[in-house]
């Protein structure tokens, strides 16, 4: 791997300037759609819909802020399922953008291990927005860039940063996902592969590393304007730097009339919407009023991150740790009496002040079909035993953590009925907290939402500490 060449404090904020204007000719809306609740773990202060009805989407159109997120929780559907919803946001989107005379245009925020529906997310969204606006849809920029999580892309190739190694994703544990899972080592290679080779490697457009640090930004806005019938464009991205640098591009190529879908992780969404840093979140920001009851920690995520998080969390002696036997999942009587048991247990703990995580066994339950469906049907199974935890309890706890993607949104929006959000900022590097409002099930307490994928080992243990 080459050096990466630095820049200097005073050249970055000059970059920032730049981006600054070049950004004031852009007055379109963006609307992020979010395939799990985990991609606002950059952002502050922007609103998360998780209905797409014509109110909420008139509502979001009316807002100030010129961002918004819809939250699909795509990864944890089927395939036409991912259909429906996505058509259905593109309508909605499209009719409240009418009635406000507004542009807008998509982002389709995904995980930063490149796990999820792609390309059929953003295939669709390409072909309901150029139906409902009349527009051609260029190319497809892909940034899987995520600081906060250590995932970096540089010579075409994405990597996620272990300990202090950068491991390329496809030799991780990710890249195995048995839904989701991939094989190749180079982002051009990824495209081919998941569009089953409509999108040559070769033909990729990779904006690279040296190009953006040598501030190239004609040649960068030569390359993306280039692009045409849906093409890729890799965006190369090792710090915040590198996406400032591409959007003034960027936006000089969209000022001329170039139109894109975007594939990213959480950090493309900061720069392009202008969301300024924020410290992380003081406990006195989150916890508003003081509870004699305990806190409630949802862990779904098998991931072996959130393993190793869930040893560590168990060094706190105030901890009552809870394990759902998920291998009875296939048994419906059975399986029910040990969600019954879990609750019961969780209830009793919170009620006595004692602070509970409720974690599922550290086995990957298998289909064991061969079909990627029938493995997500039965995640969706357990994933519904473990939301039930939260939804149907009966006393308030004083906070609620969730650790997983899939878990987190179920959490969200089955068990809580959250209808519309706020995110209040992080309370650890890509770790973030809603604000829930009133319609939900426990009103007023902070709800943090941590991914499977991102912290190091003391991470969960150090945000339950806080809480506590």
């Amino acid at each position: 791997m080459r050096q990466i060449k630095t820049l200097e404090p005073s050249t970055e904020a000059v970059v920032d300037e730049m981006l600054l204007q070049e950004r004031k000719s852009c007055h379109k809306k963006i609307v992020v759609l979010d395939d799990d609740p985990t991609g606002v773990q950059t952002v502050h202060n922007v609103s998360v819909y998780t209905r797409w009805d014509k109110e909420s989407m008139r509502q979001a159109f009316e807002e100030e802020q010129n961002l918004f997120y819809i939250l699909t929780n795509s990864r944890a559907l089927t395939r036409q399922q991912t259909i429906k919803v996505h058509t259905e946001i593109a309508a909605a989107v499209d009719e409240a953008a009418k009635e406000k005379n507004a542009d807008y245009f998509f982002i389709s925020r995904s995980d930063s291990t490149l796990r999820g529906h792609y390309p059929l997310e953003t295939e669709i969204l390409k072909e309901c927005y150029e139906r409902n606006t009349g527009n051609t849809i260029d190319g497809e920029i892909f940034c899987p860039f995520f600081k906060e999580g250590g995932r970096f892309t540089i010579e075409n190739v994405h990597y996620v940063k272990t300990g202090e190694e950068l491991i390329p994703a496809n030799e991780t544990e990710f890249a195995k996902d048995s839904t989701f899972g991939y094989v190749s080592g180079s982002m051009p290679e990824y495209i081919e592969e998941k569009t089953k080779g409509q999108y040559r490697a070769g033909e990729v457009t990779c904006i690279s590393l040296e190009d953006i640090r040598d501030l190239s930004f004609d040649k960068i806005e030569a390359q993306i304007s280039g692009v045409c019938d849906f093409n890729k464009i890799i965006l190369n991205a090792a710090d915040y730097i590198d996406l400032k640098i591409f959007c003034i591009a960027l936006f000089r190529a969209m000022e001329k009339g170039k139109n894109y879908m975007f594939r990213t992780a959480a950090s493309f969404v900061k720069i392009i919407g202008n969301i300024e840093d924020k410290p992380l979140l003081k406990r006195r920001e989150m916890l508003t009023k003081e509870s004699s009851q305990g806190g409630v920690i949802i862990a779904g995520s098998h991931t072996e991150k959130t393993t190793r998080q869930l040893k560590a969390l168990k060094k706190l002696c105030n901890i009552e740790f809870i394990e759902l036997d998920v291998g009875l999942v296939r048994q419906k009587k059975l399986f029910q009496k040990e969600i019954d048991r879990c609750l019961r247990a969780e209830e009793e703990y919170i009620k006595k002040g004692k602070t509970v995580c409720c974690y599922t066994a550290r086995t990957e339950i298998s289909a064991s079909t061969g079909s990627k469906e029938d493995e997500l049907k039965l995640a969706v199974k357990i994933s519904d035993a473990v939301q039930s935890l939260i939804g149907r309890l009966e006393v308030t706890p004083a906070f609620i953590v969730a650790k997983g993607g899939i878990t987190s949104s179920d959490v969200g929006t089955k068990a809580l009925g959250v209808k519309k959000a706020r995110v209040l900022g992080q309370i650890k590097p890509g770790v973030p907290v809603w604000q829930i409002g009133d319609e939900s099930k426990f009103p007023g307490i902070p709800y943090v939402i941590f991914p499977g994928n991102v912290g190091e080992e003391e991470m969960l243990k150090e945000v339950v500490e806080m809480l506590e």
